[in-house]
């Protein structure tokens, strides 16, 4: 599998959708895409390994991510003419605009509703898909109602009305079908997958389906660029929480190297200090971080 080194991006009129290419990051020698279900628990457990990678070599990796549904209504004899179509009976205007959420299966809404997020910037698509699955496997929130959607845009600290207006838009459609067309070029038929690319040669990409060891992907860091990257700091634990708002015992455990029993000793004196509020769920024991305004109420 070779990389051009390029960016896949969409243009055309409905239903006949052109992928093209142009150059981006000259600046960062490794491009790591992220194919990923906004639906799928094991997509979510990859994320404290993605972000972990950010932070300690940021200066080393550009990432992109790549929504690539693996349910039925993705089927590629349907998508994206079917989403198309139902999308086209929504006109733009100030009488409905919006309406469209309520006209959306569940997977398009959600996958329109990343793209339509990524808009506004690569981190603010991060942010709203975390936000999203939160609403989705741990407050089991109703992801058919636009109103969970609006909520999540708002925590994520999207301008609610470009949102609104982009997300009922052809450009969403656009990118979600190079993401299919990226999915089936790239032969992705796990998810989550990763797949690193070296910007500087023209070598093979090195594809990891499901999820490894944190080691693993360093490892690869390492091989791509020819040496071993120099890793920068995590940040305390209470500044991650800051800046992520909520994580999970378990994930605080892979970010930081920590067995469970420590990251829970480490978040008790931050909950004494009143900056975090634990969080009990199915799916294990998530922290809060309380904004000061909230504490000091």
């Amino acid at each position: 599998m070779k990389h051009n080194h390029t960016k896949s991006m969409c243009e055309g009129s409905s239903g006949k959708y052109i992928c093209h290419t142009h150059s981006e990051n000259q600046y960062k020698p490794i491009e790591l895409y992220s194919f990923t279900d906004p639906l799928s628990p094991e997509c979510m457990g990859i994320e404290p390994i993605i972000k972990k990678l950010i932070i300690e070599y940021r200066q080393y990796i550009t990432i992109r991510s790549v929504i690539a549904c693996h349910s039925n209504v993705m089927d590629k004899r349907q998508f994206p003419n079917q989403l198309a179509s139902g999308r086209n009976k929504t006109d733009i205007n100030e009488d409905n605009k919006g309406n469209c959420l309520n006209n959306m299966p569940s997977p398009y809404s959600l996958s329109i509703a990343v793209k339509a997020a990524e808009l506004q910037g690569k981190a603010a698509g991060r942010r709203f898909l975390r936000k999203l699955r939160h609403k989705v496997f741990l407050e089991k929130d109703n992801i058919n109602d636009k109103h969970v959607l609006i909520d999540c845009a708002l925590d994520a600290g999207l301008d609610i009305q470009e949102f609104t207006k982009d997300i009922c838009s052809q450009t969403p459609i656009k990118a979600l079908q190079c993401d299919r067309k990226l999915t089936c070029e790239m032969e992705v038929k796990t998810l989550p997958t990763l797949i690193f690319f070296s910007v500087a040669a023209d070598t093979e990409g090195i594809k990891v389906p499901g999820v490894y060891p944190y080691e693993v992907y360093v490892q690869i860091l390492s091989d791509l660029l020819g040496e071993k990257p120099k890793a920068n700091d995590l940040p305390p634990i209470r500044e991650f929480l800051r800046i992520f708002k909520m994580a999970a015992t378990k994930e605080l455990s892979i970010v930081y190297g920590l067995t469970d029993k420590e990251i829970e000793m480490e978040m008790k004196k931050l909950q004494l200090k009143q900056i975090v509020k634990r969080m009990s769920y199915p799916l294990g024991t998530y922290w809060r971080y309380i904004e000061k305004s909230e504490g000091s109420s």
